[in-house]
Formats: structure tokens, sequence, C-alpha cells
């Protein structure tokens, strides 16, 4: 009888050590997104389920956040190993722009790659009578989450336009799916959302109730100054009853890491992201637009050593 007991906590001993080993050896990769109605959040669904798959040892997550200022903030903190955030964002939480949401500059940010572009979509309901960024004075306008990659671009487009928020007639600070529903309710005439295109919340407005693309002019946009913005369009037929291209600013989004995740791990995080890039392109039609040769260039913070490592293998960077 004692030689079983001795024999059963041995063994409760040994287990309990295997699993403090297991867990110690465990990686762990926290992706940061944004809402669940955007597109980063499906895109870095997908990019856990391919690192699940593929790096052995590995636990991935996604988290659901309020984008790009919080995501980066959440990165210099280290609770996060991988992020998604617009190229702007970027920038201004390197230099610790205060009123973009940087209390101080993050030196800790590393780059992994330069992705697909944002469009800055100012969507508004058709019976609002909006059909040029003047017209949004007096109107209700949604301009996403405050201090959100979002809203930062709205603040500069607006300024560029010569329009302020006292200009309009209600300013909310909504995401994405909450701004579609109210102009669907006609409690907002508008909205300004810094997106890939094809976004599932604009689609699903465009499918009920009958929408206008509002164009930003390639003048203003030259007049926000900024190396980030540069003009673009939103194909015709983009959104149901969207017959014409319009004009507007686009801005590239950068996955972000930080300087404590192992060489290693982020050499396999781009290697595999650029291995299956068609397998992104499904879970949304924007990540199509992810372009190996251009995924190292002008990139606001230092590329991670170990991203470094894969583009120097593939010949882009010297």
């Amino acid at each position: 009888m004692v030689f079983s007991k001795h024999l059963n906590l041995f063994v409760a001993i040994a287990l309990l050590a295997a699993s403090g080993t297991a867990l110690a050896g465990t990686t762990f990769i926290n992706i940061l997104t944004g809402g669940t109605s955007g597109v980063y959040y499906p895109i870095g669904v997908a990019l856990s389920q391919i690192y699940g798959q593929h790096i052995n040892g590995v636990k991935t997550s996604v988290q659901a956040t309020k984008a790009s200022v919080e995501n980066l903030n959440l990165l210099q903190a280290g609770r996060g190993e991988l992020a998604f955030a617009l190229g702007d964002s970027v920038s201004d939480a390197w230099n610790g722009v205060e009123d973009a949401g940087f209390k101080a500059p993050l030196k800790k940010l590393r780059a992994i790659a330069g992705t697909y572009s944002n469009y800055i979509q100012i969507v508004a309901s058709a019976d609002a009578g909006i059909k040029t960024l003047a017209d949004l004075k007096g109107k209700r306008v949604s301009v996403g989450a405050p201090k959100s990659g979002t809203e930062l671009n709205a603040r500069a487009i607006f300024k560029a336009a010569g329009l302020t928020y006292q200009d309009l007639g209600k300013v909310e600070f909504l995401p994405y799916a909450e701004s579609m529903e109210l102009i669907k309710n006609r409690q907002l005439d508008a909205t300004l959302q810094s997106s890939g295109l094809g976004m599932a919340a604009i689609r699903d407005l465009a499918a009920t109730t009958k929408i206008a693309l509002i164009a930003i002019p390639e003048e203003v946009v030259k007049k926000i100054g900024a190396a980030a913005y540069q003009p673009s369009v939103i194909p015709a037929n983009t959104y149901d009853g969207q017959t014409e291209a319009v004009p507007t600013a686009a801005i590239t989004n950068i996955l972000v890491t930080h300087s404590d995740v192992p060489d290693d791990l982020a050499y396999q995080m781009t290697q595999l992201m650029f291995d299956n890039l068609a397998r992104l392109g499904n879970s949304h039609t924007a990540a199509k637009d992810i372009q190996l040769n251009k995924a190292p260039l002008h990139l606001p913070v230092p590329i991670h050593p170990g991203a470094e490592r894969f583009y120097k293998e593939k010949g882009l960077l010297p």
C-alpha cells in the first residue's frame, strides 16, 4: 500500500512536470486584428490557421480590437506577436505622435510586410443628397472608433478638403457594422471607413439600401502632404449599384510585430504568409492584392531581422 501511494505520487509529479515542460515549450502567436465585420479579422483568422498547422509547438489566437492604434500599443506592451495597422498609424506610433494616440515613441515595433491597400470609402445613403465632400456639411456622419486608424484618416481627409468636425451636423465615433446599421435605419447620413475593397459591412448595406460613394479628388489627396496617402480609385461595381469608378485615397496596411519576437519565428510567419497567398485571398478579396515584391519596401519602421532574412533569400533586399 505504501509503495502504491509513493508510485502514485511519483506519477503525479512526473505528469505535472511534463505538463509544465510542454507549456514552457509552447510558442504563442496572438494576432491583433480589428472589428469582426472588417477586413483585418478574416485575414487574421486565416493566418492563425496557417501558423497553427505549420509551426511546431505553436498556439495561435486571434483578437478583435479597435484596429491600428490599439494594435500598435498592445504590441509595444508585448500583448501580441503580430498585428495589422495602417501605414500612417505605424509612422505616428514610431514617432510618438500623442494626438494620434501614442504617448511615447513605440520603438519596439518591427515590420513583417507591407500588404494590401486600405481605401478611404465614404458611403452615404442615396437619399441624403450627398454628392461631394462639401455636401457633408450639416450631415450626420460616422468617422470610426475614436483615434482608430480610420478616424485619423477622417481627420486628414476632412482637413485637406477644408472641413472640420464642427462643420458636420453630428459626428458619431462608430466602427464598421454599427455605422452601416445606423445608415440602414436612417439615423445616419454617411460614414467614412478605411478598409480593403469589398468590405462585408458595405456590401451588406448596399444589398438592402441604395448608397452613394463620395469621391475624394486627387487634389485633396495631395493636399494631405503625407507619403502614406496615394490617389487611387474604387473600381466600378465593387458594391451593388455602384456603376462608376470613384476617386479616393489609398493607404498601405502593414503587418507589424515587435523586437522581442524570436528571429526564427518572424522568419516562419513571413515565409508562411507568402507561401499561402491563395489561401489568404480566399479569406477576403483584399488579400489578393498582397505582392511579395512590394512587401519590404517603403516601411516606416525597421524590418524584423527574421523577416529581413526571408526577403534577402528572395533577392528583394541587399
